[in-house]
């Protein structure tokens, strides 16, 4: 049986046609032919199984794939690899398929943690790139790598620059500045005072801050004050 097959078998086997449609509502840019209905978990314990197998590079190659599972699987055997260089080839050639918020937030290499100098200048490369979830997943890696301790004011400033009209870009945007509230306030800060994001931006990361329970009350009550 080849992987494809192998994928698919499991995939019948583990639908759930009512888990798929609220899985539709959640991801609505992406069709109802889309989806087996396959909950996370299982897709990660399958994950798992498929990296033992000789031939699940032979699925990694076969892009784009039809279901929304497939990618997903896709995101969770990436974020195994061990071999930075190996994995930031993988993420490269995964990238432009990518077609919805979920699988691009999975895709989270454990390996990109113990090189994130090397890692900088491909999230340059993918912030601008012009692909809503190229650019959303280069976010998304700023957002996890490079705050706290690892915090530089140019990071965030690279995140303020982004100019999109897309909803999954800002949105992620407003995240990064939410979650940088709470882990570099001081530094992050200025960014709100000074009105350097958009208006929708500006306002959602406020939102997001004031709903987080590691922003204090008092900041809460300042971040509200600077509402556009």
């Amino acid at each position: 049986m080849t992987v494809s097959e192998y994928i698919n078998a499991a995939l019948m086997q583990l639908r759930d046609e009512e888990f798929a449609l609220f899985t539709q509502k959640t991801i609505p840019n992406l069709g109802a032919g889309k989806f087996y209905g396959v909950r996370t978990p299982d897709l990660r314990k399958l994950a798992k199984e498929l990296r033992k197998r000789n031939d699940f590079t032979d699925f990694l190659e076969a892009l784009p794939h039809a279901y929304f599972e497939e990618d997903q699987l896709h995101a969770f055997i990436i974020s195994e690899e061990k071999d930075f260089d190996r994995c930031i080839t993988l993420v490269e050639a995964f990238l432009p398929y990518i077609d919805n918020w979920a699988t691009c937030d999975q895709l989270s290499p454990k390996i990109f943690k113990k090189h994130c100098g090397e890692l900088l200048p491909y999230i340059d490369k993918w912030l601008s790139s012009g692909h809503t979830y190229t650019v959303r997943f280069a976010i998304g890696s700023l957002m996890r790598y490079f705050l706290s301790d690892s915090f530089k004011a140019e990071y965030a400033d690279r995140v303020a620059a982004v100019s999109s009209d897309e909803y999954y870009v800002n949105m992620m945007r407003a995240w990064y500045f939410a979650t940088a509230l709470a882990k570099n306030y001081d530094e992050i800060l200025p960014c709100l005072e000074q009105k350097r994001l958009d208006a929708w931006t500006h306002n959602k990361t406020i939102q997001k801050a004031a709903e987080s329970f590691r922003v204090s009350d008092e900041h809460k009550a300042y971040l509200r004050s600077l509402k556009i």
